[in-house]
C-alpha cells in the first residue's frame, strides 16, 4: 500500500519539497553504492546532505512562521522536524561506522535504537493525527 503525498506529509511532518530532498538523495546514494568506489562515508554523503538541507529550510520555515504570529505552530514543527532529522543522522552515522571498520564494538542493537525511537514517535503521530 502506497501513501499519497497529503498522507506522507501528514504524518511525517515534512514538506513536499524536504521529502524531495530525501527521495534525491535516496537515489543518490543507491547509485553511489551501486558504483562504491567511495567509502562508506561518501557513499553515505546525498543523505548527511540532504539532512543539513532539510535543517535549513525547516529553520527557514520556522523563522517566517514565527514572524507571521504562528509562535507556537513553528516552534512545535522545529522540535519534530529536529528530532527526526537527529535520529535518521545518528543512525547513518552509526551505519557508517560499523560499515567502515567490522572490527569496532558496535552492536547493531545499538545502530537501530535511533530507528526503534523513530518509528515509536512515527506511530504516536500517525494515531494524534487520525
Amino acid at each position: 500500500m502506497l501513501f499519497s503525498l497529503r498522507e506522507l506529509v501528514q504524518w511525517l511532518g515534512f514538506a513536499p519539497f524536504e521529502l524531495l530532498l530525501q527521495g534525491l538523495a535516496l537515489l543518490a546514494a543507491s547509485v553511489l553504492l551501486v558504483l562504491k568506489s567511495l567509502s562508506w562515508w561518501g557513499v553515505f554523503g546525498p543523505f548527511f546532505a540532504a539532512d543539513g538541507l532539510s535543517t535549513y529550510f525547516t529553520a527557514i520555515v520556522s523563522v517566517r512562521l514565527f514572524q507571521d504570529g504562528e509562535k507556537r505552530l513553528a516552534v512545535l514543527r522545529l522540535f519534530w522536524i529536529l528530532t527526526l532529522l537527529s535520529l535518521k543522522f545518528v543512525f547513518e552515522m552509526l551505519l557508517c561506522q560499523k560499515l567502515g571498520e567490522p572490527s569496532q564494538e558496535l552492536w547493531y542493537g545499538l545502530i537501530m535504537a535511533p530507528v526503534f525511537i523513530l518509528l515509536q514517535l512515527l506511530m504516536i503521530r500517525a494515531c494524534r493525527v487520525n
